[in-house]
């Protein structure tokens, strides 16, 4: 028998953040009751946990322990990629930025023994706020103003990540940053040979304008979140200003130019292709968001940094996501925000950027 209770109806609880129909993953709760007992950590018994909406990867939990809610956050089931959801990554990265960064959650706990929920997990604190998810404003309302308050926010956080100093213990051993944009070129492009996208010509034809590029990474690298967008941010909903910045289990040291092209590869604008508004990642297409442009224009003034070098890692950027909905085509091919996506108008895209040199 569980030793889960009836939930009691918690006046605090996070509901806007929870996919109350979402299946949550078989475990055994009373094991991972014990191991937390073990780290000196207590599983409140009388919530039962639920999942949180979003995501097309980790799975994160709510829970209630030592009395304050808490996420429970591990892989999904099923093969992984290289390098993916790592857990004990992720457990390192946060605990590093505890002192740097106040957007970073505190990891309260890491267990790498998949016995006792089925895989690695860590515990994390929890940040109350709004997620803003998909290509809709809701629940903030749909004003110009509400907009650019978001669009200025998510450039000040990059920013912000990007001023962590890379050379801090806990981050200063993260990834190989000499070569880093070309090492990351040539490993999408095998990605893409592993997910069958080579028989697109698109996917082809960018492969080969990026193998061809003289890149060059940035003198000094940066902590990079490695997949920043706005549906990794809590927000607080009256000051639409951020309370946290969550999923850094890809974080690594690099150009932070590509930390700046992957917000821009999921920033749609007004006149983009169809394959760019089938992502339906980011409302940036609604009125009263800057352009592309606009917003890389941002970031150089808020940070510094010259985007002379813009080109290969936006490049870059729509290729990997490209390569990343075929790879999730082939494993979940009935999610409608899988199949719903266009990888090879990803793909010309792309090359589009790349031959007319545009943001």
């Amino acid at each position: 028998m569980s030793i889960l209770a009836r939930t009691p109806a918690y006046e605090a609880m996070p509901v806007n953040l929870l996919a109350p129909g979402e299946q949550l993953p078989s475990i055994e709760w009373d094991r991972l009751a014990e191991r937390l007992a073990v780290a000196g950590l207590s599983f409140d018994t009388s919530f039962s946990p639920r999942r949180f909406a979003g995501g097309l990867a980790n799975i994160n939990i709510l829970l209630r322990v030592d009395g304050e809610w808490a996420v429970l956050r591990r892989p999904p089931d099923g093969p992984l990629p290289k390098g993916a959801h790592d857990m004990a990554r992720e457990h390192l990265i946060l605990s590093a930025l505890g002192d740097q960064l106040d957007l970073a959650p505190r990891s309260l706990h890491f267990c790498d023994d998949p016995s006792v929920i089925g895989a690695p997990f860590q515990l994390l604190e929890f940040r109350a706020g709004s997620v803003i998810r998909a290509d809709r404003l809701d629940p903030l309302p749909q004003t110009d103003d509400t907009a650019g308050a978001l669009a200025a926010m998510m450039i000040d956080v990059l920013a912000r990540i990007h001023e962590v100093d890379a050379t801090a213990p806990g981050i200063a051993s993260l990834g190989r940053p000499k070569g880093f944009l070309a090492r990351n070129a040539a490993g999408w492009i095998a990605r893409a040979a592993a997910a069958g996208a080579t028989d697109d010509a698109g996917c082809v034809a960018v492969a080969s304008w990026l193998q061809a590029f003289p890149v060059c990474d940035a003198a000094t690298p940066v902590l990079l979140h490695n997949d920043f967008k706005l549906d990794n941010i809590i927000l607080d909903p009256g000051a639409l200003a951020a309370r946290a910045v969550v999923d850094w289990d890809m974080a690594t040291r690099g150009d932070p130019l590509f930390d700046l092209a992957t917000l821009l590869s999921y920033w749609v604008e007004p006149g983009d292709p169809v394959a760019m508004y089938s992502l339906r990642q980011m409302p940036t297409a609604l009125p009263g968001f800057p352009g592309r442009e606009a917003a890389a224009k941002a970031y150089a003034v808020r940070t510094g940094r010259s985007i002379a070098d813009l080109l290969f890692p936006r490049v870059l950027a729509i290729f990997k996501l490209g390569v990343v909905f075929r790879q999730l085509a082939a494993h979940r091919p009935d999610d409608p925000r899988v199949s719903g996506v266009d990888a090879s108008g990803l793909f010309a895209f792309a090359l589009e950027v790349a031959q007319e040199r545009r943001f």
